[in-house]
């Protein structure tokens, strides 16, 4: 196996909390009728399209024409979106603020909207630590696409069997081993800390 000389970070769920539920359980308080909404309504292949670049204007007129009676909520989702990214995993960051000191070249490559990008890193400053990101709603690419890992590659002069990705979706994982890169699922700091470990890294 490649000695891992980049390390590459995925941010929604391994760095940062995102939970939608967290306003929509004040918004919608029925938990049936939620669960309906998010089923039905602002589902995740819905928000995936903010994710590749879509605008939040016309990703709400979509819904809202399909769905009128839930205009209220639909336009919800983005004006508390702050709201569902509370906190920020402490033990994790600790992990890749430790391994940017120790002088490890440290990346992140993200499923993420760019405003709301944007947002979240006026929010956790941390995530200016890194030497750079990919962020696919700035470049019409997403996880698990086999062209955003090339593209971060390229952009960042990483050679994909030396390059370690973290990120916590079994096929985000799947698609960076797929590009030639090694990859760990995250399912928290201590697992991750053993991984890294066990690879050399830490």
């Amino acid at each position: 196996m490649t000695e891992i000389r980049h390390i590459v970070f995925d941010i929604g769920k391994v760095l940062i909390h995102y939970d939608p539920d967290l306003p929509f359980s004040r918004l919608i308080p029925d938990e049936a009728r939620r669960r309906w909404f998010f089923d039905n309504v602002c589902t995740s292949d819905w928000n995936i399209e903010q994710d590749r670049g879509r605008a939040w204007g016309d990703a709400e007129a979509l819904l809202i024409e399909r769905y009128p009676e839930e205009a209220d909520n639909i336009r919800a989702f983005r004006q508390n979106w702050h709201e569902m990214v509370s906190h920020h995993y402490e033990d994790s960051v600790a992990i890749m603020l430790g391994l940017i000191e120790d002088g490890r070249d440290v990346t992140m490559l993200t499923n993420f909207a760019a405003d709301t990008f944007a947002e979240a890193r006026m929010r956790f400053p941390f995530l200016n630590r890194p030497r750079g990101v990919t962020v696919s709603g700035e470049i019409g690419l997403i996880k698990p696409d086999r062209a955003i890992y090339e593209r971060h590659a390229a952009d960042f002069d990483l050679e994909p069997a030396a390059s370690l990705f973290i990120d916590d979706s079994a096929k985000n994982v799947q698609g960076a081993i797929d590009a030639g890169w090694q990859a760990v699922l995250f399912e928290g700091a201590e697992k991750l800390e053993a991984d890294l470990r066990r690879l050399g890294v830490h």
